[in-house]
């Protein structure tokens, strides 16, 4: 499988992003993080209240 006439050379790799791009793609990953961060919670919370006393064990 050939790439191109510098077959055996090594090419450089990936994309090159200017600072701006990076400082976008990093805030809008912390954003993603922090919107899946609260989905778990919330899934947590709502589980939890929907158990309510179900969770102790009765037989004490």
């Amino acid at each position: 499988m050939e790439r191109g006439p510098n077959n055996g050379a090594r090419e450089a790799e990936g994309i090159v992003l200017t600072p701006e791009q990076a400082k976008s793609r990093r805030a809008r990953n912390i954003a993603i993080g922090v919107a899946v961060a609260l989905f778990v919670a919330l899934f947590y919370f709502v589980t939890i209240v929907k158990l309510g006393g179900n969770v102790v064990p009765r037989s004490l």
